[in-house]
């Protein structure tokens, strides 16, 4: 039996469960609501726009933020990474950082930059900057010492070096830190809509709530682990792969 049909089974049986369960409760439907039902909120929504218009809201907003977390985290990943001074001093802030949970920035982000864009976009960024720093830092450290001795004994030096050596070397682990990052990054967004109410799918679990639509709720719970299940298995898992077959680590 193949992986997919393994996880088809689960999640049949899963489903059959919950249907179930739901009917012989006896519970209404704004508390625990039927299979039946929420995949019929969840066809609505996708077929009037507004469960569509919220991911198309989120994914804008994640895309960005990842983005510029991303850069970031390489940065100082490489600064970390090539001067001492450096590690020392940024690379051990950037430890006690990424213990703090993205969400606990939010107030932070209220005052500096309000209930907009702004505010979510900080989350979101923040949510994947440390990560990102630690894996790049780690990655590029990890660069075998042949590799750099081989290299600058052919006269390879500054941005070539870095370049062809340190970078191809590293993406690895740079990869896998990107699939981390994303994760934080995807959680820290959901949390910063569901606060802000401006739009996306965290304002839809908020609307929900508030209107005792359980089934609208469930929606939007099963949309974002569908879009997070697709990013990391889809998306990087299959690349972490790819690279790790080419450089001959698995």
């Amino acid at each position: 039996m193949t992986t997919a049909l393994r996880r088809i089974l689960f999640i049949a049986v899963i489903a059959v469960i919950w249907e179930v369960t739901s009917r012989v409760s006896g519970l209404p439907d704004f508390m625990f609501p039927s299979l039946l039902l929420v995949l019929e909120t969840l066809f609505t929504g996708l077929i009037d726009g507004q469960i569509t218009a919220a991911v198309i809201r989120s994914i804008g907003r994640i895309l960005l933020g990842f983005s510029i977390a991303t850069l970031i985290g390489l940065i100082f990943g490489y600064l970390i990474w090539r001067y001492k001074l450096v590690e020392d001093t940024l690379g051990f802030l950037v430890t006690a950082l990424q213990s703090i949970p993205s969400i606990v920035w939010f107030p932070l982000a209220i005052i500096w930059f309000g209930l907009n864009e702004f505010a979510i976009l900080f989350i979101v960024t923040i949510g994947a900057t440390w990560t990102m720093t630690m894996n790049a830092s780690s990655g590029f450290k990890n660069v075998p010492r042949l590799y750099q001795r081989v290299a600058k004994t052919y006269g390879s030096s500054g941005f070539h070096f870095l370049r062809t050596v340190i970078v191809p070397a590293s993406v690895p682990q740079l990869l896998s830190g990107m699939r981390i990052a994303w994760a934080f990054s995807w959680r820290a967004l959901m949390a910063g809509e569901l606060l802000a109410s401006s739009g996306g799918l965290g304002q839809l679990l908020d609307a929900g709530r508030s209107l005792g639509q359980m089934d609208l709720v469930i929606s939007v719970m099963i949309i974002i682990a569908v879009i997070g299940t697709i990013m990391d298995q889809l998306i990087f898992l299959r690349l972490e792969r790819s690279v790790q077959r080419k450089w001959g680590i698995s």
